[in-house]
């Protein structure tokens, strides 16, 4: 794996590579199905509309966040560029965005099991670039190794960590071998995107502006803080052909202007303010998805104020989160009674539910010697959040702990001198890594593996509890699903009791269109919006 990618210095930035400004994901009715015969044509949704026939016309959609990153699909984690990527890009299986059931992309049918850690998978025929150039499997194999290259610091290698190898057989077929038995290979190879070798190798910084793909839209511009320009790519021959010519996604992040395009000037909008809900639907259709999409509390653990994990669970007592929830978000969110929302197939309820008891909360403070902290809370500026955490600060303050808030920037709040360089007491975010598949080895992963989280910024990773929880992860990613639950449900007990970083709530998206204008049309339960197999009415 030598082809390293080198990109320009903001796409290598790891605090870049590793923040997801995602808020709101995964409902129940979007459970994951994961069995590799799910991927079978017979078990995937079918293209909306009738017979998911192409059309004409044009789909205008607001969204909420400007474009930070490039859309290279090997570095690319920010909301917006991998909105944009379900579109452009498409790996051997996909999750259909609104169901994140698995479906036949690249692949011409579901993965052959030859055994038990050996796969093959054949290519769909006549697929194309977006250049014109065949599809073919030592591009696939590229795509895969750039991946997994340690040089290339991809965020995605932490989700295919049982792939040993990738080969192509013959110019149809391409095997993976695997360290160990993975029984959702299928649905979890999605996480990967089939670029072209040639057009990447000759220019890597020129493919993350203008990239290439095989998806049902091509990228025609992309402009910072403006608009996404898309449009129909002709020789698609997938499951889900564009159904309009062209597509623009207007980049509103200012909540009022957004809520003001609909409908005159978009036909869907995303991350509706949740004052604005009951007033858009006297004009359009307005949903909110329950997800897995999370606010979170994260402790810096280096920190002899919150090395004593009493101090970590007393402030999350502290809090009245019914209270923050009815108040801040007008009754969106669910408290958290889980790492996972209730109604997600691994939920089971922690064994430490975080119920609010301000006086439990003083007796925990006042056994570890901490009756008089301060606190500096730090958050991103997102909108929502920032009407919740001055409620966190007057409940913190209500039990006697001395809060100072610190609102920031998301790009400030994970920069060196701040989140990522351990300067920090406790930070108060959303996350929400739901957007790259549903299991819960995933989401578990997300947050408890690797050194983006627990180690370079809760700095847990040396505690006896954290190896145990590697220890557990590793042991469920080779069960089937329903004995792997049994195991996530003894980390989801750790992390609950442990606290370095756990939810206070799983969030509510709200989504609006206009159904007389769009055809199958649905919200999604990730950040964005979502319109493979959706037309013009």
């Amino acid at each position: 794996m030598s082809n390293t990618f080198e990109s320009r210095g903001l796409l290598k930035e790891p605090n870049r590579r590793n923040f997801l400004k995602l808020a709101g994901v995964m409902g129940a009715a979007a459970a994951f199905a994961g069995s590799i015969s799910a991927c079978s044509p017979g078990g995937s949704p079918e293209p909306a509309g009738e017979n998911g026939e192409q059309g004409a016309g044009s789909i205008e959609a607001g969204i909420s966040y400007q474009l930070s990153t490039g859309f290279d699909p090997m570095l690319a984690t920010g909301a917006t560029p991998l909105a944009a990527n379900l579109h452009i890009f498409e790996g051997l299986i996909e999750l259909h965005p609104a169901t994140r059931q698995p479906y036949l992309a690249l692949a011409a049918a579901e993965p052959e099991m030859i055994d038990e850690t050996t796969y093959r998978v054949t290519l769909r025929d006549g697929a194309k670039f977006h250049n014109g150039e065949d599809v073919t499997t030592d591009d696939v194999v590229f795509s895969f190794e750039r991946v997994l290259d340690p040089e290339n610091a991809s965020l995605f290698a932490g989700f295919i960590p049982f792939i040993d190898s990738v080969t192509a057989v013959d110019e149809k077929t391409v095997e993976f071998k695997l360290k160990y038995a993975f029984p959702g290979f299928g649905p979890r190879i999605s996480v990967v995107k089939v670029v072209p070798q040639a057009a990447v190798e000759a220019d890597p910084d020129g493919f993350d502006l203008a990239p290439i793909g095989t998806g049902p839209f091509s990228l025609v511009s992309a402009v910072k803080e403006d608009k996404i320009v898309f449009k129909k790519f002709a020789d698609y021959n997938g499951k889900y052909p564009a159904r309009v010519e062209d597509m623009t996604w207007l980049l509103i992040a200012d909540p009022a202007a957004r809520v003001a395009s609909i409908p005159s000037r978009a036909q869907a909008i995303e991350d509706v303010p949740y004052l604005d809900v009951d007033q858009l639907k006297s004009k359009v259709d307005v949903e909110s998805v329950q997800s897995f999409g999370l606010l979170f509390l994260m402790f810096n653990c280096a920190s002899e104020k919150f090395a004593d994990k009493r101090v970590r669970q007393a402030l999350h007592y502290a809090m009245n989160t019914e209270d923050i929830i009815t108040k801040a978000l007008l009754g969106n969110a669910a408290p958290a009674t889980s790492y996972f929302q209730e109604g997600h197939p691994s939920y089971s309820e922690a064994s430490t539910v975080y119920g609010f008891d301000a006086e439990k909360a003083k007796s925990l403070l006042q056994e570890a010697g901490a009756e008089n902290l301060t606190v500096t809370l730090t958050s991103t500026d997102t909108g929502w959040v920032t009407k919740v955490v001055p409620l966190i600060k007057e409940n913190w303050d209500a039990i006697g702990v001395s809060t100072t808030l610190e609102i920031l920037q998301s790009a400030a709040v994970y920069a060196p001198e701040k989140v990522n360089g351990g300067n920090f007491d406790v930070l108060c975010a959303p996350g929400d890594p739901s957007v790259f598949g549903n299991d819960g080895d995933i989401l578990l992963s997300w947050f408890y593996r690797g050194d983006a989280w627990m180690t370079d910024r809760a700095a847990w990773s040396e505690t006896a509890e954290y190896a145990e929880v590697q220890a557990k992860l590793d042991e469920a990613v080779r069960l089937e699903p329903e004995a792997a639950k049994a195991v996530h449900a003894d980390i989801i007990n750790i992390v609950a009791e442990e606290a370095p970083l756990y939810p206070i709530f799983h969030r509510q998206l709200p989504t609006a269109w206009d159904s007389s204008a769009l055809d199958g049309f649905q919200p999604l339960p990730t950040t964005g919006v979502a319109f493979i197999g959706v037309g013009r009415k």
